[in-house]
Formats: structure tokens, sequence, C-alpha cells
């Protein structure tokens, strides 16, 4: 039971996706323990405050989720709520993973302006999805985006480029299925692997309160994203380097700038028990580097 004499005060980033994760795990406890009571702490975070930066060049890691880490470690917040694939590979000590509520679908969606087929300019912020997209639009020029759902949908429909890529998952949560001056293109998993962890989300807390929380999450996502973060945790990557794995229905992806795209089958009782074994001999055998 998750019983507490205070609310537990949830932290999380002001954008409307984060607020409708935010919701979706409150909604969960209470599910799991209906007297739990609970407060949500808007925080703006630096990769919100910048929008100007490409997350690229000044690097990614920590700029969605530092206030909301200080937050618990400060004693502000009781847990944290995160896309699964903004959380970096290191966590701050004194703070866990406290599990993951329910996977949504993990593709991505390429974004077309209304009446183009083929895109000659797509814009996105990720090099793993801009070097995989290579490969299905090798005639394509890549601009930088930055912004929530909304603005760059509306970027898109007003010729800012002619195509972006957005998480499905995202799309599902803010109800979104269609919108005036583009159209929606459903790219599969071997088309375009996802980031690690992506339309997972994350529930961080501090390390002592692991208990209290983790119950009332989805235990099958948590054995999906631990084996894909095992692999970032040996590799040190991050939303912003060309890497990417995803497991799902017992299939692990891998993306890597140095060997391409890998498949393999990976028994669910084998990835539950044995994620950094799996992910250091996978990356012995592609020579990824040293795990």
């Amino acid at each position: 039971m998750i019983q507490s004499a205070n609310e537990v005060v949830v932290a999380t980033r002001k954008s409307p996706l984060a607020l409708v994760q935010a919701d979706m795990a409150v909604a969960r406890y209470n599910d799991y323990d209906p007297t739990s009571r609970f407060r949500i702490e808007k925080l703006v975070t630096t990769g919100d405050k910048r929008l100007e930066w490409s997350l690229e060049k000044e690097g990614g890691k920590g700029l969605f989720t530092k206030e909301l880490e200080d937050a618990l470690l400060e004693g502000r917040a009781d847990i944290a709520v995160h896309s699964a694939k903004d959380l970096p590979s290191e966590m701050p000590d004194g703070l866990a993973i406290a599990g993951y509520l329910p996977r949504e679908i993990p593709q991505d969606v390429l974004v077309l302006k209304s009446g183009i087929e083929s895109p000659r300019s797509i814009a996105t912020g990720s090099p793993r999805r801009r070097i995989q997209l290579r490969y299905l639009y090798p005639e394509s020029e890549f601009l930088e985006i930055r912004g929530n759902v909304d603005t760059r949908l509306t970027k898109i429909a007003d010729g800012y480029a002619d195509a972006t890529v957005l998480a499905s998952a995202g799309l599902k949560r803010l109800g979104i299925s269609s919108w005036g001056g583009v159209e929606f293109k459903s790219l599969s998993l071997d088309d375009c692997i996802p980031a690690v962890g992506q339309a997972a989300v994350a529930i961080q807390c501090r390390e002592q309160d692991v208990d209290k929380f983790e119950a009332a999450l989805d235990s099958d996502t948590g054995v999906a994203v631990r084996l894909e973060r095992a692999f970032m945790e040996r590799l040190g990557g991050g939303c912003q380097v060309a890497f990417a794995v995803n497991y799902t229905n017992k299939c692990l992806r891998i993306f890597h700038k140095d060997c391409g795209k890998e498949t393999r089958s990976i028994p669910f009782d084998y990835a539950m028990k044995k994620p950094y074994e799996i992910a250091d001999s996978l990356i012995e055998q592609l020579e990824l580097g040293d795990a």
C-alpha cells in the first residue's frame, strides 16, 4: 500500500504530454490504492527553457530530468514521472527507477505535410532517426526542430519542412489521430528502431522508497526497458546518440552507427533474469566496444 500521512507529491514537466503522463501515473496508483492522495508539482527543466538549443550539439543528457531529480533529492517531491527515453544511463546517487507504466506501442510516425509522398526535407533533432531515415529517404535533407508535439505538427503544416518524426505513443496519449495540413505514416520497428525506453513512462523515486511505489507498476514493461537500458548503460548512449535498442514480443532490435541494424530472438525469461549478460554478449559479438 502507498498509504502516507501526507499526500504524495508528483514532479513532472509542464508540457501537455508530460502532464497527461503524470495523470496516468496518479490514476495507476489510485487504482492500486484508492486511499492514496497525490498532488502534481509542475516544473520547468533546462531543456524546456532552451528551445533555441540544438540538443545534439549542446548535449541532451539530463536536460529534461535534472530539475525533477533535484526535487526528489531535496524532498520537494516523492516521485518523478519521466518519459523513459529522456532518462540518462547514469542516475544521481540516492535515486532509483521504481518501475514503469504499461508501455504503449513504441513505433515512430512520419508526419508528412499534406500532399507530400516522399519528403525532400525532414525535421528532426535525433541522430538515431536521421541516420535510419536516410535508408528510407536517401535524397532528403535534414533540419533541426524543437517544441512540443502540437508545435511540431503546426510547423510541418505551415511548410517548415516536408516531414518530421514523432513517437506514436505521444500522439495517442494526447488523443491526436489527425491534424490539419499533415498526414501520418506509421514506421515499422524494422524501418526505424525506437529509442531506448520509447513509449514507456518511468516512475523515479528515492532509493529507500522503491518498495512503496514499485508494486503498482507493470512488470513486463520493466523487463523490456531494463534490457534496453542495459545496452545504454554499457555503451554510454542516450537520446542524442545514433543508437537504439528495442525489445518487443521477444524480439530485440539494435541499431548502432558501427553495425547498422541487427535483430535477435530473446526469450522473455532470459531477458528478465540476465539483461546485462545479454547486453555484454551482443556488444562483444557486434564489436561495439568493451562491455
